[in-house]
């Protein structure tokens, strides 16, 4: 399944497919006893997806035949043992992809020219990614970071791994001069091709960059790192051959401290826009704002959802689920298009934003 969303993958994602394109959109659960409803409920909405296929006069035998196999690729590849909070998937002739979100999604069905990918990107946003460089002088390896956890990350070529041919931990760990090892010109050179590898890596998915190891080792990248020298360095060695749970710990104090920050930040200008007439609240109101492009910081409470239906006009009014016309992903939706707009957006915990009720945003004019 995957799990990092680049803009590049994004831009590929939302190009126009022959149709149809299905979207398969399903809750899923983390823990038991919720969990136990989840493969029963993943069959039976791709039961779903099929019948509209067959029911669809526009799809020929051929291409429906195709995109049913497509379906039945990805349903092989689903790990629900490692569930998040929803899944999508995404089949069209000739191609499928699976994609665990750390974000609850509404069960759905979508038969397009494009893919639905709004969920997708506002359950990436809601995670906050982050990269964990964790570095020695015989082994670098990268973590993917964000909603509370880290995961082996497999980009750029990493883990790197130092040749053996010409490195003696050992010995060096028998004479007790292990920090001489970030001295040596093969470790420079090491540790250089692994600055480069890192850079090409924020070149196709930024994001924030922490760095751990050694202080010799940190003290090494400053001096001869580009990208790594300006990233987050936290002095905790044995990490380039640790678990993601002691990486976590490690990092994870670091990580909960620049989130509250975050927050206290947010708040602030939330209220400095009340004060200059350049705030929005509440799902309409910030939906109106987001189509015109005029937020520049969204903020949502983390798990604040809504659905919704034009009221005949131009405003959004409250609507059941399963409602004819209801929208119930409106909150994703409005994310999407502030990214898309360019603006921040930052979630927060439920309760921080009062009576704005749930959504707000700071207007660019």
């Amino acid at each position: 399944m995957e799990h990092v969303l680049s803009p590049a993958t994004l831009t590929e994602l939302r190009r126009p497919r022959p149709y149809p394109a299905v979207s398969v959109l399903t809750p899923t659960h983390r823990r038991e006893p919720e969990n136990a409803q989840d493969p029963v409920r993943l069959r039976n909405v791709l039961a779903e997806a099929k019948k509209q296929l067959d029911h669809d006069p526009a799809v020929s035998r051929e291409r429906r035949n195709d995109v049913v196999e497509q379906l039945d690729r990805a349903l092989a590849e689903v790990d629900l043992t490692h569930a998040e909070d929803g899944l999508a998937i995404f089949a069209a002739p000739g191609e499928h992809q699976v994609w665990s979100l750390a974000r609850p999604v509404p069960e759905r069905v979508v038969l397009a020219e494009t893919f639905l990918t709004r969920n997708l990107v506002a359950a990436q946003a809601a995670e906050r990614p982050f990269w964990v460089l964790s570095v020695s002088s015989d082994r670098v390896a990268l973590w993917n970071g964000g909603g509370g956890r880290v995961t082996p990350a497999r980009s750029g070529g990493f883990p790197l791994t130092r040749d053996r041919d010409n490195f003696d931990a050992e010995r060096q760990q028998r004479i007790g001069d292990m920090p001489s090892a970030f001295r040596d010109e093969d470790t420079r050179h090491f540790l250089r091709d692994a600055d480069s590898a890192m850079g090409r890596v924020l070149r196709t998915h930024p994001r924030p960059l922490y760095v751990t190891g050694e202080t010799a080792a940190l003290s090494l990248l400053d001096e001869i790192g580009t990208v790594t020298k300006d990233a987050t360095h936290i002095p905790h060695g044995g990490l380039a051959h640790g678990t993601p749970e002691a990486v976590w710990q490690a990092i994870g104090p670091m990580i909960e401290a620049e989130n509250r920050r975050n927050v206290d930040t947010v708040a602030r200008r939330l209220e400095a826009a009340r004060g200059s007439k350049a705030f929005a609240a509440g799902v309409d109101e910030v939906r109106q704002n987001a189509e015109q492009g005029r937020v520049q910081l969204l903020a949502v409470e983390e798990n604040y959802r809504a659905t919704v239906r034009a009221d005949g006009g131009v405003h959004l009014v409250p609507a059941e689920s399963g409602e004819l016309d209801a929208r119930e992903d409106i909150v994703d939706e409005i994310v999407e298009r502030c990214l898309d707009t360019g603006a921040e957006v930052r979630f927060v915990p439920d309760g921080t934003l009062g009576d704005a009720r749930g959504i707000a945003g700071v207007l660019r004019y």
